[in-house]
């Protein structure tokens, strides 16, 4: 699927892309109750470009310039922007 395509509420996506920047990580309490960190990152393709959302162990295994892979990922809109996630039943590979 292209970044372009996708739309919020989406669930079982498959993206590729390039990751164009990542924001440092951040504290956070989940909404379980627990802390965790929490960095934003830009995915490009050759149609666009969507906010990733990298959650805890995430985050060291993206950088700059990475090719990665999102296999059954979930999109919603957050503050008036798609973000997408690896969500619980999702995989990020980094190629």
């Amino acid at each position: 699927m292209n970044i372009s395509e996708i739309q919020p509420g989406m669930m079982g996506l498959t993206i590729k892309g390039t990751v164009k920047e990542v924001s440092e990580p951040r504290e956070v309490n989940t909404k379980f109750g627990t802390q965790t960190s929490v960095a934003n990152a830009v995915l490009i393709d050759s149609s666009g470009e969507v906010k990733l959302t990298l959650w805890g162990d995430q985050i060291p295994k993206v950088k700059v310039g990475d090719e990665i892979e999102i296999v059954n990922g979930i999109s919603k809109e957050w503050m008036g922007e798609i973000q997408v996630s690896v969500g619980k039943r999702g995989q990020l590979n980094v190629k």
